[in-house]
């Protein structure tokens, strides 16, 4: 999610709302950002992937540029202003909590790419370590999503960092195909699945991300680095030492 220089019903990635069409829909091209909707598919994911529920995909859309604007996304204003009622809309989307996890994600999805890009060039432990500090630094700096994190924390927390959260699983699915592909089938040369060290790093990112509403403190893509880099065992020169 990229920062307030974006243009309202803009992607980090810089695509506008009426071309994406659904949250994470895997492509020919293999982009990092969509493994995690075809690891954790939801009942509203697989519709707006169909593309054969206009009224899904419409309702979708108004509620991923309300959020984008900042706005609160309430469902029965969301139903209004579709013109049908709220029983209409849930059957087309599913509650509150569905749409919104989607919407999340579909948020997520070009701003991962994006941090995949700035790390072009880069290779094994030090890519994964850039990908993932560039992503917390997006997640901090866009405004609309500290906006939602502020206005309702404990369904922010809910929804994206619990075992019940499918943004978690999506995000854990990723961070495992980067750190399967960077850094081979035993990271580090150690005895750990990628799957486990993905979930690690997932944590990390969530704890220095959230850290003002997991523990009052102030979130820190700095910080957050310097957890990636030590868990990778990515080495920096000490600047104290020059």
């Amino acid at each position: 999610m990229a920062g307030d220089d974006d243009a309202p019903g803009t992607t980090a990635g810089g695509t506008t709302a009426a071309t994406a069409l659904a949250p994470g829909v895997p492509r020919a091209d293999g982009r990092l950002g969509h493994v995690g909707t075809a690891a954790a598919p939801s009942w509203l994911s697989e519709r707006l992937v169909s593309g054969t529920h206009a009224d899904t995909v419409t309702a979708f859309r108004r509620a991923r540029e309300t959020f984008i604007a900042g706005e609160r996304i309430d469902m029965g204003r969301l139903a209004t202003s579709l013109g049908v009622d709220r029983t209409s809309l849930f059957r087309w989307v599913g509650n509150r909590d569905a749409l919104l996890s989607e919407v999340l994600w579909s948020l997520a999805v070009p701003t991962l790419e994006q941090a995949d890009d700035a790390a072009a060039g880069l290779h094994g432990a030090e890519r994964v370590a850039s990908v993932l500090t560039t992503f917390v630094r997006d997640l901090i700096t866009a405004g609309y999503f500290r906006t939602f994190l502020q206005r309702e924390p404990a369904r922010a927390l809910r929804l994206l960092t619990t075992k019940e959260s499918q943004i978690q699983r999506r995000y854990v699915a990723e961070v495992e195909a980067l750190v399967d592909a960077e850094l081979s089938p035993r990271p580090l040369g150690r005895d750990v699945a990628p799957r486990e060290l993905a979930y690690l790093l997932v944590r990390i990112s969530e704890s220095f991300t959230y850290a003002d509403l997991i523990a009052g403190d102030v979130p820190s893509a700095a910080r957050a680095q310097t957890a990636f880099e030590l868990v990778l065992h990515l080495d920096r020169p000490d600047p104290a030492a020059s």
